[in-house]
């Protein structure tokens, strides 16, 4: 769709376009509309993380826990099965799959959320080094990290729907 189209819509159809943009969270969508129109791409994204900045911090965390473990084989959204088959989440041997999986459940345990990456250019081997790596991050650390991820695969998401 076209930014013009974007702007000349609704609410309802607005969130019903781009309410995916943001993991199973329509809500940001539904508030950001409030800043329409948009002059770009941009300033829509840039709309969208006001909003969530805004949120409650038990809004954000819901956000951040709508998202799927990386390399999970449980049903995700398209978006999202898009995304990691194309970082090779989808061809992880049996042992990089079980590695994937104890560090998932390790940063779960820690931090309270999934692990977010923008896996988009990336490898398993720069999700996995990551992984590993953000695991010492302090809990503030991590929420601002994942939090700029979350913001990153909503870029990436918009780029590809809105011309």
């Amino acid at each position: 769709m076209t930014l013009a189209e974007l702007n000349s819509m609704d609410r309802d159809r607005f969130v019903e376009a781009i309410g995916w943009v943001f993991e199973h969270s329509p809500w940001v969508a539904e508030r950001a509309w409030a800043h329409k129109p948009f002059p770009s791409r941009k300033a829509l994204h840039a709309a969208m993380v006001v909003e969530v900045e805004r949120a409650h911090p038990v809004a954000q965390l819901a956000l951040l826990c709508a998202h799927p473990d990386l390399g999970t084989r449980a049903s995700i959204s398209p978006a999202s099965k898009g995304e990691q088959a194309g970082a090779g989440l989808d061809r992880l041997t049996s042992e990089e799959f079980e590695r994937l999986h104890r560090l998932n459940s390790a940063y779960r345990n820690q931090f309270g959320f999934p692990f977010l990456y923008a896996v988009k250019g990336s490898t398993k081997y720069d999700i996995l080094q990551a992984l590993e790596r953000r695991l010492a991050a302090s809990p503030e650390e991590e929420l601002r990290e994942a939090l700029r991820q979350v913001y990153r695969i909503a870029e990436y998401r918009l780029r590809d729907a809105v011309q």
